[in-house]
């Protein structure tokens, strides 16, 4: 008989698996109230400003009073990233496209709300309640499709993978570089001219003949929409192609 596998203490607070005592007073805090006040800091400062002592500051205790809660700075990262997570879009009643859509749109805008996120283990499989349950959600919004449940898992992190790295490129954006401030870069325009005085057509014909050609000029800026939606529809043209091949043919 296999060995249950045992949580990490953090996760099993997040899940509310932890043995509840009877004896002794009430406690005053909890794992969200905590979780809350460290998102509130990260927020208005960055991660930078997210520490044991500020965190239990904000909430009235001592920062020792944490640790019956969290075991670590770690620890409250974790539940960080995953109590920053809002309950997600139904999707009841929708195309499992335009679901889709959506769901990936309102993952983007998510953590371009919260950027923070992008340095707390974005890209590590989900094993908090609400993160699971924006999973659950992309499983259920394909029932009919013909994909299997490893096809669809497959999907919800191609379209996981694609919001956090155009949040990664807005936020980049925004934040500002020192070095593309310094070559006067503040566009994918600006970007594509100097590429182009770069390049060395012998050494990168492809790239040097598109930079040549302007095809940057059309970009407004780096944060331009119909560039989310070009990349969003090219994904979503394979997984209907692939809902086709999942088909069954003609008897």
């Amino acid at each position: 008989m296999a060995q249950e596998r045992r949580l990490p203490s953090v996760l099993e607070r997040m899940w509310g698996r932890e043995p509840v005592t009877r004896r002794g007073p009430r406690p005053r805090l909890d794992l969200a109230a905590i979780t809350a006040a460290a998102i509130e800091i990260a927020d208005a400062e960055g991660l930078a400003g997210v520490s044991m002592a500020a965190v239990a500051s904000r909430v009235g205790v001592a920062a020792t009073a944490l640790y019956r809660y969290v075991d670590s700075k770690e620890d409250l990262l974790t539940a960080m990233a995953d109590g920053v997570a809002p309950p997600p879009p139904e999707p009841a009643g929708m195309h499992w496209r335009d679901y889709l859509a959506l769901w990936t749109r309102t993952h983007r805008d998510l953590v371009l709300e919260h950027p923070w996120v992008l340095s707390v283990g974005a890209f590590v499989p989900p094993l908090g309640p609400r993160r699971l349950l924006w999973l659950d959600r992309v499983l259920a919004s394909l029932d009919g499709t013909g994909l299997d449940d490893g096809e669809k898992i497959n999907v919800a992190t191609t379209l996981t993978g694609y919001a956090l790295t155009d949040a990664a490129i807005i936020h980049s954006a925004r934040s500002g570089d020192p070095q593309m401030e310094d070559a006067a870069i503040t566009g994918a325009a600006d970007y594509g001219e100097v590429l182009a005085g770069l390049l060395d057509p012998e050494a990168y014909p492809a790239l040097s003949a598109a930079m040549r050609s302007g095809a940057m000029r059309g970009a407004e800026g780096w944060v331009d929409d119909a560039d989310f939606v070009f990349g969003l529809d090219l994904l979503l043209d394979g997984v209907e192609a692939l809902i086709r091949r999942r088909a069954p043919g003609p008897a």
